[in-house]
């Protein structure tokens, strides 16, 4: 049986980080991925990337329009491994925080918490305000893992591939997907 993961990519420079693990994760054996992008994040992957938001959907196994609430991920009992939102916005961040199930994106990143699954927030945006501390706090509270893309040095690294594939790396380990695509401490 398929480990079913939810990918959501909003509107938040670092896209890249979205394509990545979605291109990792097309890869794995045993992994159904289930897409949702933001319109920022359609053309936030135009501009910072070498990808269409056409490019980015083939990576997954199963895409959904960010409006379509009757979706399946809507639903609690459609049973998953978890939920990443990379990179997520402040935007996206303040609506989980307080449960502003809007969109598909949130509505899915709210039914992760309710059913205690994993829900991991890649945020993007510095320096922070006291707004969003907060809104990481409650988000934290109520059972989300807050997983900023850190930069890493002790790897030595010569190309931002390499720092991309470690913030990627972080993620896979914390939903439990076997990789080895970022060095490791020693």
């Amino acid at each position: 049986m398929a480990k079913k993961i939810i990918v959501g990519i909003s509107g938040s420079s670092g896209v890249v980080l979205g394509v990545r693990l979605l291109e990792v994760l097309h890869q794995s054996e045993g992994i159904e991925t289930h897409l949702i992008m933001t319109d920022q994040a359609r053309q936030l992957i135009a501009h910072e990337t070498v990808y269409t938001a056409g490019d980015v959907e083939k990576l997954a196994t199963h895409v959904y329009d960010n409006q379509n609430m009757f979706a399946a991920i809507a639903s609690g009992s459609f049973r998953t491994k978890g939920m990443v939102v990379i990179p997520c916005s402040m935007k996206t961040l303040a609506g989980i925080a307080i449960g502003y199930a809007s969109n598909l994106l949130l509505r899915a990143a709210d039914v992760c918490l309710k059913e205690r699954r994993k829900l991991i927030l890649v945020t993007r945006e510095t320096p922070l305000n006291l707004i969003h501390i907060e809104n990481m706090r409650l988000v934290t509270m109520s059972g989300g893992i807050i997983l900023p893309p850190v930069m890493a040095f002790y790897n030595k690294p010569t190309m931002i591939e390499q720092m991309i594939d470690h913030a990627v790396g972080k993620v896979l380990d914390v939903l439990g997907v076997k990789n080895d695509i970022y060095q490791r401490w020693k």
